[in-house]
C-alpha cells in the first residue's frame, strides 16, 4: 500500500514537471511550482528527486524509453523483411499519434533551443542506449538481407522518412495527429523507398 502510494506521487510529480516546462521551461519552473502543481510537499519532490535537473532528466528519459519501446522487433531470419520493417515503422508512428508523447517532445526540444549545453549532456546520456531500429538493422545486415554499412546512418535516414510527416509538422506547425490511414501509407512508402536503397 506504502509502495503504491510512492508510486502515484512520484508519477504525480513527474507530470507536474511535465506541465510546469512545457508551460514556462525549464529556467522558470522552480520545484515550489511542480511541489503546488503536484499536491506535494517541496520536501517529498526532493525525495523523489534531488534536483530539478535529475528530475528533467528523468523526463526525457521517459520519453526515451517510450520512443525505443516503439521499436522494438527482435530481427527474424524466417520472417520477409519488408514485412517487419513494416511493422518497425508502424509502431513508431503508432506512437507519434499520442498527443502526450508530442507534448513532451516539444517540451523537449524547446529546452534544446535554450539551453544547448544542458542538452548535449543529456544526449550523451540518452545515447548510451541504442534503439530497436538500430538494432534490427545491424541484425539484417549481418543477415545478408541489407547491404548497409552504417546503421546509424541507415536508421536516421528512416526515421526522417517518417518524421517529415508524423512529428515535425505536429511539434512545430500544429499540424492535425494523422490517421490510421495516413500513417500506413507513410510506414509503407518509406519501407519501400528504405528497400530500394539497401535490400540484397
Amino acid at each position: 500500500m506504502k509502495q503504491r502510494l510512492t508510486d502515484r506521487k512520484h508519477r504525480a510529480i513527474m507530470e507536474a514537471a511535465m506541465s510546469e516546462f512545457c508551460q514556462t521551461g525549464y529556467d522558470a519552473t522552480s520545484m515550489d511550482r511542480i511541489a503546488a502543481t503536484a499536491g506535494v510537499s517541496k520536501r517529498t519532490v526532493y525525495n523523489h528527486f534531488p534536483s530539478k535537473e535529475e528530475l528533467f532528466f528523468e523526463i526525457l528519459q521517459d520519453l526515451w524509453t517510450r520512443a525505443a519501446a516503439s521499436t522494438q522487433l527482435a530481427y527474424s531470419t524466417d520472417r520477409p523483411i519488408d514485412e517487419q520493417l513494416l511493422e518497425l515503422a508502424c509502431g513508431k508512428l503508432a506512437l507519434m499519434a499520442d498527443p502526450a508523447f508530442i507534448d513532451l517532445a516539444r517540451m523537449g526540444i524547446a529546452e534544446v533551443i535554450r539551453n544547448p549545453e544542458r542538452a548535449r549532456a543529456i544526449v550523451c546520456r540518452l545515447d548510451e542506449r541504442q534503439s530497436g531500429l538500430h538494432s534490427w538493422i545491424r541484425a539484417a545486415s549481418a543477415d545478408g538481407k541489407l547491404a548497409i554499412a552504417d546503421a546509424d546512418f541507415a536508421a536516421t535516414q528512416l526515421e526522417g522518412l517518417i518524421k517529415t510527416f508524423a512529428f515535425w509538422p505536429q511539434i512545430t506547425l500544429g499540424a492535425a495527429m494523422l490517421t490510421e490511414e495516413e500513417r500506413r501509407r507513410i510506414a509503407s512508402s518509406a519501407v519501400d523507398m528504405f528497400l530500394a536503397r539497401y535490400r540484397v
